[in-house]
């Protein structure tokens, strides 16, 4: 019963993780979370201009409480990569 216990628990810390960075993007990008999928990206999403993207940057690495490499800020085009890159630095999503 421990081992279920601790499958749920990180299964939440997941959502919790994924949750955050939803928001993040709904709140910089002005989206509704059902339109944020693996695949919005800079290129598909109207208010992902330059000045947003660093925005969104700044507000991951407050959430996530993290400072990411300058190639991570230049690879992160898509909610999909923004996962990636988070898992890089640890974070269970």
């Amino acid at each position: 019963m421990q081992i279920e216990s601790t499958l749920r628990d990180r299964a939440t810390v997941m959502s919790k993780s994924e949750t955050k960075l939803r928001d993040a993007f709904c709140e910089v990008l002005s989206l509704r979370a059902d339109q944020i999928t693996d695949e919005t990206s800079y290129e598909t999403t109207k208010s992902w201009d330059s000045i947003a993207h660093m925005a969104l940057i700044a507000t991951i690495d407050s959430i996530f409480d993290l400072t990411m490499d300058t190639d991570d800020l230049i690879e992160m085009s898509s909610y999909g990569k923004a996962k990636d890159i988070l898992r890089r630095y640890g974070i269970s999503i």
